[in-house]
């Protein structure tokens, strides 16, 4: 991330991630809205909610698909974003930079894996109808949530310590005020799993992320000094 380009990668990567981020949650958040509020309420009988995204993939597979989608590709832009965020608190804070970033990437590595399990459930319900496709995610979801050797999983609780860590270096930075500090945490305590519903409260942390990451964004694209010299807030 050093240079023109590497500032100009990063300080879209900063602005454009929350957002994607928030419309992939916004989405995936209307899923369930043509169920009448009995098959809702089914399905929030149920222990996990794959059910439900099962049931609302099959009524409309197009709509699902793009929600499922842009939550995976606001995760991967997350990427860079961190990437740029850690940069910048490395200047002042190195350890908590580094360790904050390598946490938050296991678990940006570990939705992914999520991702692919959850387009093969959708291939099942395409393939094999959606009955029988919800009966073989629901027999294993267990393990296949969990992964080979329970690796994606262990990865997952590098998204809630690496948020800490890179909150604090930010804080302590100066990159972040307080305020901002706590809203780009907020969202690292995010769900992690396979078919996951996302509740109204997702989409808020959706919102803190972007009121955390996109001014930040934004500085990165109009000051190379950003996080060096300009002032917390």
């Amino acid at each position: 991330m050093n240079g023109k380009t590497g500032r100009w990668i990063g300080g879209v990567a900063l602005i454009l991630a929350p957002l994607v981020w928030f419309a992939g949650l916004v989405l995936r958040h209307l899923v369930l809205k043509d169920f009448t509020p009995e098959q809702v309420a089914w399905f929030d009988q149920q222990p996990f909610a794959a059910p439900g995204q099962l049931a609302a993939y099959a009524a409309n597979p197009g709509f699902v698909t793009a929600a499922y989608s842009l939550f995976l590709l606001g995760a991967v832009l997350l990427l860079p974003a961190f990437l740029m965020l850690a940069k910048i608190v490395a200047a002042k804070a190195p350890a908590l930079a580094a360790w904050g970033f390598l946490l938050l990437a296991l678990g940006l590595f570990a939705r992914v894996y999520f991702a692919g399990v959850e387009l093969t459930a959708f291939e099942l319900v395409d393939k094999l109808g959606l009955d029988q496709a919800t009966k073989l995610v629901m027999d294993d979801y267990v393990d296949l949530s969990y992964g080979l050797w329970r690796i994606p999983v262990t990865a997952s609780v590098g998204q809630y310590a690496g948020g800490l860590l890179l909150a604090i270096g930010a804080f302590r930075a100066g990159t972040f005020g307080i305020v901002r500090a706590l809203l780009f945490l907020w969202p690292c305590t995010l769900w992690m799993g396979v078919l996951k519903e996302s509740e109204f409260l997702s989409v808020v942390t959706a919102v803190a992320l972007a009121l955390a990451l996109v001014p930040l964004g934004v500085r990165v694209l109009v000051d190379r000094q950003v996080g060096e010299t300009s002032p917390a807030s």
